[in-house]
């Protein structure tokens, strides 16, 4: 006699493995989480679990990293001006100042959209959305991320030429640049470079590329939003405005360009 099985009884429960919630939570790689669960940085439910391939029930289940909560109750949206000398990981392994401890006390976790290398300021954006983390992220949707850029010499309309064309680096040509020359100042070109792309210090190889090197760097925009008049080290919640152009179709599109004025304070 076959079987009856009630439906109620083969509901399926949103489970999924331990690494893949934290990876999820837009906290980092599913490596990354794999690292913190050996490491014994990781909980549920409030018992140590050291096991990334286990099966985790989230409408249940608590997990939480280095005891804080993973699972956020509402959506945060951020906008930080990042100093140099900090870098874009939760936790350092030398130590180093990270963009956390300009962020503390935060209701739910949120995680750098991209990264900023430590010797570049600038614009960060920090959600735990992560479908908008991957509509800016993907190469394929071509969000602008505009920088100003103190080069090391003096670059000739050549070379200005050669970026905006594309050039050739190690990973591939890359796309072509907006850049505008702001002015020559001494032995120093000063540039606002947009690129549309999020390859590993993207603008810095390009300049390597036309034979230049970059001494300041600071990101003021990405898509629409620009970093505006937000002092360093300093961060605050995007606008219904922002968020709405950054999850619609003006993310093709860059920001306008600052005034002189800032331009010149920024770099």
């Amino acid at each position: 006699m076959a079987r009856t099985v009630s439906r109620l009884s083969v509901r399926k429960r949103p489970l999924k493995t331990l690494e893949r919630v934290l990876s999820k939570a837009g906290l980092g790689s599913r490596r990354e989480a794999r690292s913190w669960i050996g490491a014994g940085r990781v909980r549920v439910n409030g018992r140590l679990i050291q096991t990334p391939d286990l099966w985790v029930d989230l409408e249940r289940d608590r997990v939480t990293l280095d005891d804080k909560p993973v699972r956020p109750e509402t959506r945060l949206y951020l906008l930080l001006y990042k100093p140099t000398g900090y870098v874009t990981t939760y936790h350092d392994p030398e130590g180093r100042p990270t963009v956390y401890d300009l962020i503390r006390d935060m209701e739910a976790w949120v995680a750098p959209v991209g990264r900023l290398d430590r010797d570049t300021s600038g614009l960060l954006i920090l959600t735990n959305d992560t479908q908008l983390a991957e509509r800016l992220t993907n190469p394929e949707h071509q969000v602008p991320k505009t920088y100003l850029v103190k080069c090391a010499s003096l670059l000739t309309d050549e070379q200005i030429e050669r970026l905006r064309q594309g050039v050739e680096l190690s990973d591939g040509m890359s796309r072509p640049a907006e850049v505008i020359r702001l002015r020559d100042s001494g032995k120093h070109t000063f540039l606002e470079m947009t690129i549309r792309e999020g390859r590993n210090r993207q603008v810095r190889r390009m300049l390597e590329a036309v034979d230049s090197t970059v001494l300041k760097l600071v990101r003021t925009a990405i898509g629409p939003v620009r970093i505006g008049d937000l002092r360093m080290g300093t961060w605050r919640a995007l606008t219904a405005a922002e968020l709405i152009a950054l999850k619609g179709g003006a993310t093709s599109r860059p920001a306008t360009r600052s005034s002189p004025r800032t331009l010149r304070r920024r770099c």
